[in-house]
Protein backbone atom coordinates (compact mmCIF):
# COMPACT_ATOMS: atom_id res chain seq x y z
CA UNK A 1 0.00 0.00 0.00
CA UNK A 2 1.26 3.44 -0.62
CA UNK A 3 1.09 6.28 1.43
CA UNK A 4 -1.57 7.96 -0.48
CA UNK A 5 -3.89 4.87 -0.53
CA UNK A 6 -3.33 4.65 3.53
CA UNK A 7 -4.21 8.39 3.85
CA UNK A 8 -7.07 7.55 1.53
CA UNK A 9 -8.28 4.71 3.61
CA UNK A 10 -8.53 6.39 6.71
CA UNK A 11 -11.92 6.21 8.12
CA UNK A 12 -12.37 10.13 8.83
CA UNK A 13 -12.78 12.96 6.52
CA UNK A 14 -12.68 16.78 7.38
CA UNK A 15 -12.82 18.63 9.23
CA UNK A 16 -12.10 15.35 11.59
CA UNK A 17 -9.10 14.08 8.87
CA UNK A 18 -5.59 15.19 11.37
CA UNK A 19 -3.50 13.41 8.29
CA UNK A 20 -1.73 15.68 5.82
CA UNK A 21 0.99 13.38 5.17
CA UNK A 22 2.81 9.81 5.84
CA UNK A 23 6.57 11.28 5.72
CA UNK A 24 7.99 7.48 6.05
CA UNK A 25 6.37 3.92 7.07
CA UNK A 26 7.35 0.72 8.07
CA UNK A 27 6.84 -2.35 9.74
CA UNK A 28 7.63 -1.02 13.05
CA UNK A 29 6.52 3.11 13.13
CA UNK A 30 5.08 5.75 10.89
CA UNK A 31 6.01 9.45 11.10
CA UNK A 32 3.33 12.07 9.49
CA UNK A 33 2.31 15.63 9.36
CA UNK A 34 -0.82 17.65 9.97
CA UNK A 35 -0.97 21.30 9.95
CA UNK A 36 -3.72 22.60 12.21
CA UNK A 37 -5.82 25.27 10.14
CA UNK A 38 -7.28 28.09 11.85
CA UNK A 39 -10.65 27.84 10.95
CA UNK A 40 -11.23 24.80 12.37
CA UNK A 41 -14.40 24.72 14.09
CA UNK A 42 -12.78 23.78 18.15
CA UNK A 43 -10.93 27.37 17.94
CA UNK A 44 -14.30 29.33 18.10
CA UNK A 45 -14.69 28.48 21.65
CA UNK A 46 -11.42 26.81 22.79
CA UNK A 47 -9.91 29.81 24.92
CA UNK A 48 -11.40 32.67 23.08
CA UNK A 49 -9.51 35.35 21.65
CA UNK A 50 -6.61 32.60 22.06
CA UNK A 51 -7.36 29.88 20.58
CA UNK A 52 -5.21 26.75 21.63
CA UNK A 53 -5.72 23.02 20.22
CA UNK A 54 -7.56 20.53 22.68
CA UNK A 55 -5.53 18.09 24.06
CA UNK A 56 -8.02 15.81 23.06
CA UNK A 57 -7.82 16.41 19.20
CA UNK A 58 -3.41 16.40 19.80
CA UNK A 59 -4.51 12.62 21.03
CA UNK A 60 -6.63 11.88 18.03
CA UNK A 61 -4.29 13.47 15.72
CA UNK A 62 -1.50 11.28 17.07
CA UNK A 63 -4.13 7.72 17.05
CA UNK A 64 -4.74 8.39 13.40
CA UNK A 65 -1.38 8.96 12.17
CA UNK A 66 0.44 6.90 14.94
CA UNK A 67 -2.16 4.08 15.68
CA UNK A 68 -4.33 3.85 12.49
CA UNK A 69 -2.27 4.82 10.13
CA UNK A 70 0.96 2.13 11.06
CA UNK A 71 -2.42 -0.62 11.69
CA UNK A 72 -3.66 0.36 7.79
CA UNK A 73 0.00 -0.82 6.71
CA UNK A 74 0.30 -3.45 8.81
CA UNK A 75 -2.66 -5.13 7.51
CA UNK A 76 -1.65 -4.41 3.79
CA UNK A 77 -5.01 -5.18 1.57
CA UNK A 78 -6.70 -7.19 4.80
CA UNK A 79 -8.31 -3.87 5.58
CA UNK A 80 -11.67 -2.62 4.38
CA UNK A 81 -14.61 -0.60 4.67
CA UNK A 82 -15.88 -2.37 7.14
CA UNK A 83 -13.07 -2.63 9.23
CA UNK A 84 -13.95 -1.41 12.23
CA UNK A 85 -11.25 0.71 14.72
CA UNK A 86 -11.58 1.43 18.33
CA UNK A 87 -9.40 3.20 20.57
CA UNK A 88 -8.81 0.99 23.75
CA UNK A 89 -6.21 2.92 25.59
CA UNK A 90 -4.14 6.50 25.65
CA UNK A 91 -1.68 8.26 28.45
CA UNK A 92 -0.57 11.08 27.04
CA UNK A 93 1.65 13.58 28.91
CA UNK A 94 1.43 17.72 27.10
CA UNK A 95 3.75 19.79 27.43
CA UNK A 96 3.60 22.81 25.04
CA UNK A 97 0.59 24.39 23.15
CA UNK A 98 -0.47 23.80 19.62
CA UNK A 99 -1.55 27.05 18.00
CA UNK A 100 -3.86 27.62 14.80
CA UNK A 101 -2.22 27.25 11.65
CA UNK A 102 0.57 25.28 13.35
CA UNK A 103 2.43 22.44 11.36
CA UNK A 104 3.10 19.57 13.49
CA UNK A 105 4.61 16.25 13.19
CA UNK A 106 3.72 12.92 14.75
CA UNK A 107 6.57 10.12 15.21
CA UNK A 108 5.16 6.58 16.51
CA UNK A 109 7.35 3.44 17.42
CA UNK A 110 5.51 -0.12 17.32
CA UNK A 111 5.71 -1.71 20.88
CA UNK A 112 3.08 -4.72 19.71
CA UNK A 113 0.56 -5.52 16.92
CA UNK A 114 -0.78 -9.07 18.24
CA UNK A 115 -4.66 -10.45 18.15
CA UNK A 116 -5.81 -7.05 16.10
CA UNK A 117 -4.40 -4.67 18.90
CA UNK A 118 -1.90 -1.96 17.98
CA UNK A 119 0.07 -0.63 20.65
CA UNK A 120 2.63 2.50 20.18
CA UNK A 121 4.95 5.08 21.63
CA UNK A 122 3.38 8.37 19.97
CA UNK A 123 5.25 11.89 20.50
CA UNK A 124 4.30 14.64 18.58
CA UNK A 125 6.72 17.75 17.45
CA UNK A 126 6.16 21.43 16.89
CA UNK A 127 7.96 22.87 13.75
CA UNK A 128 11.02 23.66 15.73
CA UNK A 129 11.50 19.96 16.91
CA UNK A 130 10.45 20.41 20.53
CA UNK A 131 8.27 17.40 21.96
CA UNK A 132 4.25 18.85 22.10
CA UNK A 133 2.95 15.75 24.13
CA UNK A 134 3.93 11.90 24.45
CA UNK A 135 2.86 9.03 25.36
CA UNK A 136 1.09 5.22 24.86
CA UNK A 137 -1.77 4.53 22.47
CA UNK A 138 -3.44 1.44 21.46
CA UNK A 139 -5.91 0.22 19.34
CA UNK A 140 -8.32 -2.47 18.03
CA UNK A 141 -8.61 -3.33 14.32
CA UNK A 142 -11.41 -6.09 13.66
CA UNK A 143 -11.02 -6.48 9.61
Amino acid sequence: MTKEEIITSLPYSKPFLFVDEIIHIDENGVEGSYIFDEHLDFYKGHFKDHPVTPGVILTEAMAQIGVVCLGIYLLNNEFTKNSVIALTSSEIDFFKPVYPNEKVRVVSEKMYFRFGKLKCQVKMLNEVGQTVCQGTIAGIIKV
